[in-house]
């Protein structure tokens, strides 16, 4: 079976596995686990922040910081595909008391015009737009890539109107390979970035938030309300310092395999790749000339030995990765394209 349903699917390799049994750990509640801050210090130097947080998933990171730049009754704006509005449970509400204002994107990538529509006027009777928060890359928008001109345009309206503007950057090591553009260059316009370490580089488990000392101060803090709370988590901290420093290049084959892929599967009838420019390592595949739905196209190609899974209510979504080599990626596409030719 080729599983191309997520860069989450990964397993710890060997040599990660060693790395995690030899990790020297302390009690990260009392800040003592050598580990934990070694990777903390490193991922906040990659990025150019004070200080970093470790946490448990990438959920946690972006739900810390809409708590620390929010107040209840505030009101966020995402785009209307973004993780934070589709696939963190209505964590907002329930965490932070806050509503989402959504707007639709191209492929994810909300433009500044945009945003600033979506302000709400300073009036009592209207809840505070208090929050900005972006998605690079930009996972159902097919791993599109945010320009960075655009960011930058965004992060000088945020700060002229005293806005908090974050980042989740769950993916923000694909954008920076795939452009050559620095992980720091990218977080230096948000006040807050939460980074994964569990996708394409390959970690079992753990997320990042990022930002200034007294951020991250208050963070800490709700990590502990929110149950994120560790002890001697080092071991997995350990994981995901070997996956910074010896999978973040290897990114790049990933995205060569998506592409490899897509030329291949382009040749079907039945098909198209929604997102055709492909810039990372996430492919979104239209069904609709199909006549079957989603869920049943998935369940077909199951049976021929492919493992995708949904990306939007008309995709189907192809997410390469370490543990799928570029003759498996090519087989894959093989059986895709003879399936709908």
């Amino acid at each position: 079976m080729i599983d191309l349903r997520s860069d989450t699917v990964t397993k710890p390799s060997i040599e990660m596995r060693k790395a995690m049994a030899e990790a020297i750990v302390g009690d990260d509640i009392f800040g003592e686990d050598p580990t934990v801050i070694i990777l903390q210090e490193k991922v906040a130097s990659l990025l150019g922040k004070e200080a970093g947080l470790f946490v448990p998933s990438g959920v946690m990171s972006n739900q810390i910081a809409i708590k620390v730049s929010t107040s209840p009754g505030d009101e966020i704006i995402c785009e209307e595909e973004s993780h934070i509005f589709n696939y963190e449970t209505s964590a907002p509400a329930v965490l932070s008391a806050v509503q989402i204002k959504t707007i639709r994107g191209n492929f994810g990538i909300m433009k500044l015009e945009q945003i600033k529509d979506a302000i709400r006027p300073n009036v009592y009777y209207m809840p505070k737009s208090s929050l900005i928060c972006l998605e690079n890359t930009h996972n159902r928008g097919g791993g599109s890539i945010y320009p960075i001109e655009e960011i930058a345009r965004i992060s000088n309206f945020a700060n002229k109107n005293k806005i908090n503007f974050h980042l989740d950057g769950a993916r923000l090591w694909n954008a920076s390979i795939a452009t050559n553009i620095s992980l720091a260059e990218y977080a230096k316009y948000f006040d807050s970035v939460s980074v994964c370490f569990s996708k394409g580089l390959g970690a079992p488990i753990g997320s990042m938030i990022l930002g200034k000392k007294d951020f991250i101060d208050k963070a800490k803090k709700w990590r502990k309300v929110f149950g994120g709370g560790m002890r001697q988590v080092g071991i997995l901290a350990a994981a995901s310092l070997y996956a910074v420093e010896n999978n973040f290049e290897k990114l790049s084959d990933d995205h060569e395999k998506a592409k490899i892929f897509a030329k291949i599967i382009s040749n079907s009838k039945k098909i198209k790749i929604q997102n055709e420019k492909v810039e990372t390592n996430i492919i979104l595949i239209d069904i609709t000339e199909t006549g079957k739905s989603v869920e049943e196209n998935i369940s077909i190609l199951k049976s021929s030995g492919v493992l995708l899974s949904v990306g939007t209510k008309k995709t189907m979504r192809a997410v390469f990765h370490l543990d799928v080599n570029e003759d498996e990626t090519k087989t894959a596409a093989e059986i895709i394209e003879r399936i709908y030719k």
